[in-house]
């Protein structure tokens, strides 16, 4: 695509039989522009995508192709912004590549739980989270983001090599194999650096649900949860609760 702004936020809303991403893309769309209403943000949907589409996850690689900013931040579409957000553009731009790394709980917390995390460890994957993902235009970018689509083409090639593989691969995992490929120093950051998400999954947080909001309270405008205010990138998990 044209590269028609210097930075901007895209965002993949490719909507399954089951989630209506489109919808989850719009709210999150509108966080954004509630802290930066000058904010560029684009948001691909199943009608954007090139000739070669793949089910669901496999069209990710399509972001690098599909973004019209010389810079980009890739947001997951099942997130709000819970506060400002342009700065990380700032943080990141002497890099070409930078996937956030491990996540925090509701209270603000690193998360330290693995149980989502076993292929990670076991084969000794960084623990990056595809959620929000930066790069800027460049052979590192482009390099990359190959490899991401080599990886989810020929996903039962690349499972032989991994303990414990996933059938169908997960997002995270194939930019984690990817990282590995171009060298993670080239695209992770510690992770006392930002942004980090704040990740809703059920053994992440000190819930007892699957479903968090069967459990917590919540408040909008500023966003709480069971009264403790949220900052940066809320990934909420549950898609349904917006609705």
């Amino acid at each position: 695509m044209k590269i028609l702004e210097e930075r901007g936020f895209v965002i993949p809303a490719f909507n399954t039989t089951e989630v209506d991403y489109e919808f989850c893309a719009s709210k999150l769309k509108t966080s954004i522009l509630k802290f930066h209403p000058d904010a560029h943000v684009t948001i691909l949907t199943n009608k954007d995508l090139m000739h070669d589409k793949q089910v669901g996850y496999a069209n990710d690689w399509q972001v690098y192709h599909l973004s019209p900013y010389r810079q980009t931040i890739k947001l997951e579409a099942d997130m709000l912004m819970a506060s400002p957000c342009i700065h990380w553009f700032d943080m990141m731009q002497h890099r070409d590549v930078v996937i956030s790394t491990g996540a925090r709980d509701f209270y603000g917390d690193k998360v330290t739980s693995r149980y989502y995390r076993k292929i990670f460890d076991d084969n000794h994957l960084p623990d990056v989270y595809n959620a929000v993902t930066y790069w800027r235009v460049s052979q590192t970018a482009k390099d990359f983001f190959k490899y991401v689509k080599d990886i989810f083409l020929n996903w039962q090639n690349y499972k032989t090599l991994l303990k414990f593989p996933e059938t169908t691969p997960s997002t995270d995992v194939v930019y984690a194999i990817a990282a590995v490929l171009i060298g993670p120093e080239k695209c992770t950051m510690p992770f006392s650096s930002f942004p980090k998400i704040v990740h809703m999954k059920r053994y992440l947080n000190p819930i007892n649900h699957n479903d968090w909001t069967k459990e917590l309270v919540w408040e909008f405008d500023p966003l709480r949860i069971q009264t403790v205010a949220q900052w940066g990138a809320f990934h909420y998990h549950s898609k349904s609760w917006l609705k």
